[in-house]
């Protein structure tokens, strides 16, 4: 299909009413702003607008559609299928919009469209709060949290969804709308979960929560210790406070100090403990785990924004990943777990991950259409590497992690975890009954589908 030609005049007038900055093929710095995280995706579109406030949005939307463009919205940029880009269409660029205000007497935090996590959790830190972010500080909040929002102080603090107090959005005919309990309540329904479904989110507004002290145990242990080391881990959880998270990790052995020189490059099994309090807690938690013989441990009490940044994704590689979760997670299911980690692509900075769930997770917000909520755990295989050669291997073997634990899953699935996996794991990410109360949300917002790029809920009307 031939993208449709964008006329002079037309290119000429945005380029005149933004305020930010428009490129297209040919222009410096082109190449840099259609640069996504994932090295796979190399698309070419035929306008990026920079946009550089909430006017700018709903200015190129309308130049979008008047000029029949397919449009793709980007915030943090990080959706593994790389949805916000396309070949010859216009992209909606929010990295300007990255602000973020902190107001201390209500302990909420207003970002704009663009911010990344970093930029939320940095505002907060200097006034002791935060609220559930994505587990790097390089995720995109819009993004992240209008798809559920899971992440390391979830377990405490709920969902990054559950924190969410109002939304600014800009609809698919340039309109803006304001959505939150009192207003447009069946839209703020909709963006718990829901996506980029209904519109571009110009601005957000998150719950923040006392966070005064924040630690982590971190143990490396060889493979063959991999099957204690799980179902401690297991076990450990079913029984923490919800002040605990982390996950255990099938990991390459890294380059760092703590690392035996003999053991980099090489499959270890790693168990985090992540805890919203003093390292004395977290040692407490962490016993189990750490009177296992290990190679490698890590345990510090730091800011929790700068943890954040430390286990960031390594630019320019080659991503592909998925999850399922899991409804019971007994000795079959470990033993299964553990095998799988066999055939990760090696060395890479590809993780295999168990994550916990529960917690304020499982007791919040039950209304909203994220009925994964309710699994316990997670298995997330995430295929990272740098060589293209290697992508049939790293994608074969995140299909096979997926079918190795399915006797075990609930058959919902976090949708900000994976790709393009067809309409069924769509559905199943919302539950049935919520997407066709979805779709009918969709239906007034959005009536052409005009955001498609993204998991897509189809518009139409419950009957």
């Amino acid at each position: 299909m031939t993208a449709p030609s964008v006329k002079a005049p037309a290119l000429a007038g945005l380029r005149e009413d933004l305020t930010g900055e428009v490129h297209v093929p040919g222009d410096p710095g082109y190449d840099e702003a259609r640069a996504i995280f994932n090295s796979m995706i190399d698309r070419r579109p035929a306008v990026i607008a920079g946009c550089a406030s909430e006017e700018d949005v709903a200015r190129a939307i309308r130049f979008g559609r008047e000029n029949d463009l397919e449009i793709a919205v980007r915030g943090g940029g990080h959706s593994v299928a790389g949805m916000s880009l396309n070949d010859g269409g216009l992209v909606v660029d929010l990295r300007r919009m990255r602000s973020a205000e902190v107001d201390t007497e209500v302990r909420a935090i207003r970002v704009g469209g663009g911010a990344t996590m970093s930029d939320l959790d940095r505002a907060a830190q200097p006034h002791g709060l935060a609220t559930t972010g994505g587990r790097v500080s390089t995720t995109g909040v819009g993004g992240f949290t209008l798809g559920g929002g899971s992440g390391w102080l979830e377990r405490r603090f709920g969902l990054a969804c559950d924190n969410l107090v109002s939304v600014d959005l800009v609809t698919a005919d340039g309109e803006s709308v304001h959505a939150s309990g009192d207003e447009n309540p069946e839209l703020f329904w909709a963006l718990h979960g829901g996506g980029g479904n209904f519109g571009v989110a110009t601005a957000m507004t998150l719950r923040l929560h006392p966070l005064p002290s924040f630690s982590f145990v971190l143990l490396m242990f060889t493979p063959e210790a991999g099957f204690e080391v799980v179902t401690t881990y297991r076990e450990l959880m079913e029984s923490a406070p919800d002040e605990a998270g982390g996950g255990a990790i099938y990991l390459t052995g890294p380059p760092e100090d703590f690392v035996p020189p003999d053991l980099v490059g090489t499959l270890l099994c790693a168990a985090l403990v992540t805890y919203a309090g003093t390292e004395a807690q977290a040692r407490a938690v962490a016993a189990p785990l750490l009177d296992i013989p290990h190679v490698a441990e890590v345990v510090a009490e730091l800011p929790y924004a700068d943890f954040q940044c430390m286990l960031d994704d390594p630019p320019g590689m080659r991503n592909y990943w998925s999850a399922e979760y899991l409804e019971l997670f007994p000795d079959e299911a470990a033993e299964q777990f553990c095998d799988l980690a066999t055939s990760m692509p090696m060395p890479s900075p590809s993780q295999h991950a168990l994550l916990p769930m529960g917690g304020a997770v499982a007791r919040s917000g039950g209304q909203y259409p994220v009925p994964w909520r309710q699994s316990p755990w997670a298995v997330h295989p995430f295929g990272v590497w740098e060589d293209p050669a290697d992508d049939e291997r790293g994608r074969q073997w995140v299909r096979d992690v997926r079918k190795g634990v399915r006797p075990w899953t609930a058959g919902h699935v976090y949708l900000n975890f994976i790709g393009q996996e067809g309409r069924e794991r769509v559905v199943a990410g919302f539950g049935a009954g919520n997407y066709r109360r979805l779709a009918a949300v969709k239906a007034e917002y959005d009536p052409d589908n005009v955001f498609h790029l993204n998991h897509n809920i189809e518009p139409t009307s419950e009957s």
